[in-house]
């Protein structure tokens, strides 16, 4: 008897339990534009980051990490009576499929705390964005003034 055909048996068996056969498709990803932080205000270690997503599919933000500060929260910026107040999206922010979603002053941002070095106009920072689905996406955001001001577009602020 002949080893070709059992070592054939063997060789079809193994492929069809590999996990490539079992996908579906590739995975689901996230366009990321117009990355930008604020130069950090003097004798401050935090900014705020902006950014639009946009998702193949439905998806959630659900961290994000910079190599400039030692933590990086999802924040929401709102009205309550009457004070701009800022809480961290502990859930990460939902992101629609196909519908671009804006990280902009007075609303939903990256809020980047204990920056290690002044961020000033002009400089990089480096983001990687996690997602509930998709791979995680990084990001160079230049250090400027955002295009759109919010109610928290004060240096002070962010």
């Amino acid at each position: 008897m002949t080893r070709a055909p059992i070592f054939a048996a063997v060789l079809l068996a193994l492929a069809a339990c590999s996990p490539s056969g079992s996908r579906s498709g590739p995975a689901p990803t996230v366009q990321v534009t117009g990355a930008i932080c604020r130069p950090t205000p003097v004798g401050r270690q935090m900014t705020g980051c902006y950014l639009t997503l946009t998702a193949a599919a439905d998806d959630r933000l659900t961290a994000a990490e910079s190599p400039a500060a030692n933590l990086v929260q999802i924040h929401e910026s709102r009205i309550e009576g009457g004070m701009m107040m800022m809480r961290e999206l502990r859930d990460g922010l939902a992101l629609p499929a196909g519908q671009a979603v804006a990280l902009e002053p007075g609303g939903n941002h990256l809020m980047l705390l204990g920056v290690k070095e002044p961020l000033v106009a002009g400089d990089t920072v480096a983001l990687t964005l996690t997602f509930a689905s998709s791979a995680p996406v990084e990001v160079t955001a230049t250090v400027g003034q955002p295009a759109a001001a919010g109610a928290d577009a004060a240096p002070a602020a962010h």
